[in-house]
């Protein structure tokens, strides 16, 4: 599934190539993908609208439209935005989507395709979902703060996500750390794999109780977060499977995991033998060496009173 750094990397590609722009007409293929709302309420949402801004919350990517309305696109576990037809003029930039720089429409299999914005200048901007879990919803400013409001907790590449903020969301939690960093209602934007690499940068065990972190705990958490996702978004995200960035190349992360999908490999850090659990039903990597399991922290006896 696309973690933060990939749905950033594509927020970052599609950002220059896409605000200002006004999308002609929207076709959704696959009404799925708009589900509850009817295919035909989303298109007639979008038709005529310029897009003037291009943001991300968590996972899931927004294009914010003129009027007050907003389409908030998640990618679930295969989905993928592209950017095809088309030469997006745009100046460069950390990120930026150069002139030409467009996906391969002959290597997306037309049973793939879920929707199609067409925007002015002959840009298409086509969502592909090969499992048809990924999404698109069209909200109102009030509707939208509820909705991600709802789904979603604090942004790890923010100011807000603190020691002292981690130890709170942590406190009295029984969860694994690797289950708590995937609650997205926590921390927001981190999946399988980078809650795999922080928690190898933090030196903590993914079956460690959430509730047993101490302070200094926390802070290695959360320096282990930002390390990680980090060098995802250095690397252009992480294709394991289906992931692919706006102009449909690969990331590279995967050639730089420290622990994740490296069962049997060595350790980077002390040698020993990585090796692999399940943990809320996923598959999780993890140095039984050198990151360290917590214990539950007991709570203290009231004292007795004396009468």
């Amino acid at each position: 599934m696309p973690e933060l750094p990939e749905v950033e990397t594509i927020r970052r590609q599609l950002e220059p190539a896409l605000r200002g722009r006004r999308i002609e007409s929207a076709e959704v293929l696959d009404p799925r993908w708009s589900r509850p709302v009817a295919p035909r309420e989303i298109e007639l949402a979008l038709a005529g609208r310029r897009i003037e801004r291009v943001e991300r919350r968590g996972k899931y990517l927004l294009l914010g439209l003129d009027g007050g309305r907003t389409l908030a696109m998640h990618l679930r576990m295969t989905g993928n935005v592209l950017l095809a037809g088309g030469e997006p003029e745009v100046a460069g930039g950390e990120g930026a989507v150069r002139a030409g720089a467009v996906a391969d429409e002959a290597s997306i299999a037309p049973r793939h395709l879920r929707a199609v914005l067409r925007l002015e200048g002959g840009t298409r901007l086509l969502f592909t979902d090969p499992r048809r879990f990924g999404h698109g919803v069209v909200l109102g400013d009030a509707e939208l703060d509820r909705y991600l409001g709802s789904r979603l907790g604090v942004e790890p590449l923010s100011d807000a996500l603190t020691a002292d903020e981690l130890c709170r969301l942590a406190a009295g939690r029984r969860a694994p750390l690797k289950s708590f960093l995937l609650n997205q209602l926590g921390i927001a934007g981190i999946g399988n794999i980078y809650a795999d690499e922080a928690l190898h940068r933090a030196a903590l065990h993914p079956l460690s109780p959430a509730g047993s972190m101490k302070p200094q705990d926390c802070e290695r958490l959360r320096r282990g977060i930002v390390e990680a996702l980090e060098a995802g978004l250095r690397r252009g995200g992480a294709s394991v499977d289906d992931y692919r960035d706006a102009r449909g190349a690969r990331g590279t992360m995967q050639d730089e995991f420290l622990v994740h999908a490296r069962e049997g490999a060595p350790c980077p850090r002390c040698g020993a033998e990585i090796r692999r659990i399940v943990v809320a039903g996923r598959s999780t990597y993890f140095c039984p060496s050198c990151q360290r399991r917590l214990r539950r922290r007991r709570r203290r006896a009231a004292p007795r009173v004396v009468r």
